[in-house]
Formats: structure tokens, sequence, C-alpha cells
């Protein structure tokens, strides 16, 4: 540990200095793990993802809307009828309307894809539902068996308990020899002699 820290220092050193200690690696500074590396500049640009994700939900929710399919109707009538009764200098797009075959196929192009994102995203959000609402139900059922189990083991314990009906039996037996000894206590009397 002491001779590397050594090393280091005279490597650093030497480094300073211009001299040359013979070894390339010594006399670059060593990359610390504990210290995030510098943002390098990327060729492509960076993007937040979820953000992407939520701008194709909004548009895939609104190609699956009758507003967009009237607006497009709309555009594609105006469209055709433009290139068929407007004087010819004006007209952009001849009869095979090959300009308009070209933007519906761009608008197709990107349409498929945002609409495959949106619902990636929405069967990813599906499977977190799913299982959580598993998670759920399986709570559910320890609960209602933790429940079960409880009510079995009151119902066990009332097994021991005296009821208001069993009271009432005893009772009801207690007066029936309270009043036969009254009926007859000579009998009993002489008995005891």
């Amino acid at each position: 540990m002491a001779g590397e820290a050594s090393a280091e220092r005279s490597s650093e050193r030497a480094a300073k200095s211009g001299v040359s200690t013979g070894s390339t690696a010594l006399a670059r500074p060593r990359a610390r793990l504990d210290v995030p590396r510098p943002s390098r500049r990327r060729l492509l640009p960076e993007y937040d993802p979820e953000a992407f994700g939520r701008l194709s939900e909004r548009v895939a929710r609104f190609l699956g809307t009758g507003r967009f399919i009237v607006w497009m109707t709309i555009v594609i009538i105006v469209w055709v009828l433009w290139n068929i009764f407007a004087p010819d200098d004006l007209r952009f797009d001849q009869y095979p309307f090959i300009f308009l075959t070209l933007m519906l196929s761009l608008q197709a192009s990107y349409a498929a894809p945002l609409i495959l994102l949106a619902q990636n995203r929405q069967d990813d959000r599906d499977r977190v539902n799913l299982e959580q609402d598993r998670k759920q139900n399986e709570r559910s059922i320890a609960d209602t068996e933790y429940l079960t189990r409880e009510i079995a083991a009151l119902r066990m314990g009332l097994g021991e308990v005296a009821t208001r009906d069993w009271i009432r039996s005893e009772f009801q037996d207690l007066i029936k020899e309270m009043d036969e000894r009254r009926l007859f206590p000579q009998e009993r009397d002489e008995g005891d002699r």
C-alpha cells in the first residue's frame, strides 16, 4: 500500500516536471471510481423516453378518434378536388395523385410505430396493474383464511362457554327442583332421620 502511494507520487512529480518514467501507464492520472465521469459529447440527440412515450400515446389516442378520421377525410377530399378542378398552374398534384399517396404513406409509416409504442406502454401498465391485483388478491385470501381460522377458534371456544339457552334450562331445572322440595318437605325430613 505504501509502495503504491510512493510510486503514484513519483509518477505525478515526473508527469508535472515533464520527465518520462519509462511507462505511459504511470504517467496518466488514474480515473477514480467514486467520482462520476464527465459527460461526453454524443452524436445522437438525447431525449426523455417517458416524454416521448407520453407524446406517442397522445398521438395514438388522437389517431383513434372520429375527429381524426373526419379531418383526414376532409383534407383528402379538398386535396383531390383542388387538383382536379383548380387551374393547371395552381395544381400541385396531377391525376394519379402521387404526392397524396406519398403523404398518406408517410403518415401511416409514422402512425404505425407510434401506435405500437403506445400499445407497448399500455401493456406494461396492464402488466403492473395485474401484478398489483394479484398481490392484493393474495393478501385478501390470506386475510380471509386468517379470519376463518379466528372464527373457527371462537366457535370452538364458545362451545365451552355457557350460552343463554343453557343457563335458562339450568335455571328451569333448579326452579323445578325447588318446587318439588316445597311440595314434599316432611317426607324428606323423615327420610333423613
